[in-house]
């Protein structure tokens, strides 16, 4: 894993996903809000989430150089959420995506990291347009999106998903 870069803030690191990840990725997949923003991924066990990793992140890294970061707080080495570049089935650019689990939502971990994120997308990667979705009724990350210059294009629906979700975007 130490040929993919690795980014950080005041007070984050945000490291490429890897299979030793595993438990946090069950416990953030499993929050409430990632059921009700996000949807349920079907992962059971540590040995689902790992291959929830190896078959859903490790291949767009490995492709791209870019994939999902694992947030960690740099005070106490706390993983405290996930924040990443996708490349989404029904977009037809980059998307970049965020959740936190809940104790550490409200405290501008959610920013901070996409604000780095957004930075190195342009500066680091060389995108020249990113985009965003979200549901609806999920106000907390439509606010951050705007926040970060995103603006809302129109509402979509993305393949194997049926909700109706917000398409945002940014040109870097």
């Amino acid at each position: 894993m130490g040929e993919f870069r690795s980014f950080e803030t005041e007070r984050l690191l945000l490291r490429p996903m890897s299979l030793d990840d595993d438990a946090f990725i069950l416990q953030l997949y499993n929050s409430p809000k990632w059921f009700q923003f996000i949807g349920d991924r079907n992962l059971r066990n540590t040995e689902d989430a790992r291959v929830y990793i190896k078959d859903r992140m490790l291949p767009q890294l490995y492709k791209l150089g870019f994939s999902n970061y694992c947030v960690i707080r740099k005070v106490d080495n706390v993983k405290i959420g996930a924040c990443g570049l996708y490349d989404r089935e029904g977009l037809q650019e980059i998307d970049l995506g965020f959740a936190f689990l809940p104790e550490y939502e409200g405290k501008g971990y959610a920013s901070e990291a996409t604000i780095k994120l957004v930075k190195v997308a342009k500066t680091v990667f060389s995108l020249k347009t990113l985009q965003a979705i979200t549901r609806l009724d999920n106000a907390a990350s439509q606010k951050l999106l705007e926040k970060l210059g995103f603006e809302h294009i129109e509402n979509i629906k993305i393949p194997k998903d049926s909700a109706v979700l917000m398409l945002y975007q940014i040109e870097l």
